[in-house]
């Protein structure tokens, strides 16, 4: 699924954008309660690490920044684990709905798309720090 002769920066705002777009859907099912808990610290966390990544196209040295972006990126993906484990995707418009096979399908269809951007952001520091030594 890795596309030839694109810049892989403009690639990875492609790939977030896509994540962003699914983990708000996601997140508007949550249950009430956490709409200003769980589920806004999510929100604002995939909005960090969008503009990390904006803050790293344009800076001459990364190396600091993209330490930062990694340690959000994880936080991330810890933040849906949560959400995972508190069974919040069993939810669909604030009320249980969803099967546990369903939840697990929406969860792992959101956990690959992480994964997917941590290899991006783990190729982009490893990039650089080759650059770097050079």
């Amino acid at each position: 699924m890795r596309s030839t002769g694109v810049n892989p920066e403009t690639n990875m705002h492609t790939k977030l954008i896509a994540f962003i777009k699914l983990a708000n859907i996601h997140l508007n099912h949550f249950p009430k309660h956490e709409k200003y808990g769980l589920s806004q610290q999510i929100r604002n966390c995939m909005y960090d690490v969008y503009n990390l990544v904006t803050e790293c196209n344009k800076r001459y040295h990364k190396k600091t920044t993209l330490t930062v972006l990694d340690v959000k990126h994880e936080q991330l993906r810890m933040l849906f684990k949560i959400a995972h484990e508190l069974g919040y995707y069993n939810y669909k418009n604030s009320e249980i709905k969803h099967k546990e096979n369903e939840a697990n399908r929406r969860y792992l269809a959101i956990n690959m798309m992480i994964d997917e951007i941590g290899f991006m952001i783990g190729g982009w520091i490893k990039k650089e720090s080759q650059r770097e030594s050079n």
